[in-house]
């Protein structure tokens, strides 16, 4: 620390040696520093946890929210994993709503087009969609990395193949025709 207060000098961000993910660990014969954890004895429940009221709310252009069906995916994603407990539900929801509002934004702009009307001049301005669309496409991302290091640091098992990532643009597609 500075004499004025700033925090200058030390390791850069993202610096250093990247950390290994477990599998390649265990594959390497190296354990040191990796958490495994016990198989749980018996548990038995629900493929899914409930699924929150929001995230199957109908709009107000009257088409159904898909943020129920990404959660889904997602959860037996993790489930098939085994680390559907080690991240956040929360996250998976939040991931869940940024998908589906990123579709909204998609056939919003496909039904309305890339320009607007400006409220005042009526002149062509960028169609705010566009903007959002981008905006939640970040959020997806981030949410995304999040959900996939944790896997990445604590799956035992590959963790490779399909993943709910995999299929948004499908399910881009799929909503537009209504299914």
């Amino acid at each position: 620390m500075a004499k004025d207060g700033t925090a200058r000098g030390g390791q850069r961000v993202g610096a250093g040696r990247k950390s290994k993910a477990l599998t390649d660990k265990i594959a390497d014969g190296r354990l040191n520093g990796a958490m495994i954890l016990p198989e749980p004895t018996e548990i038995e429940g629900a493929d899914v946890p409930p699924v929150k009221n929001y995230l199957k709310a109908t709009q107000k252009n009257g088409k159904d929210l898909c943020a129920e069906d990404i959660y889904i995916e997602t959860y037996k994603w993790l489930k098939d994993r085994g680390c559907e407990m080690l991240v956040n539900n929360q996250l998976i929801e939040q991931y869940a709503m940024s998908v589906s509002r990123w579709i909204q934004c998609e056939e919003c702009i496909s039904e309305y087009g890339f320009l607007a009307k400006h409220p005042t001049t009526s002149a062509a301005i960028a169609s705010p969609y566009v903007a959002m669309s981008r905006e939640y496409m970040k959020q997806v991302n981030q949410c995304w990395y999040q959900i996939y290091q944790i896997v990445k640091e604590n799956c035992s098992v590959e963790f490779g193949g399909r993943s709910p990532q995999d299929d948004l643009m499908e399910r881009l597609l799929s909503a537009r025709k209504g299914k």
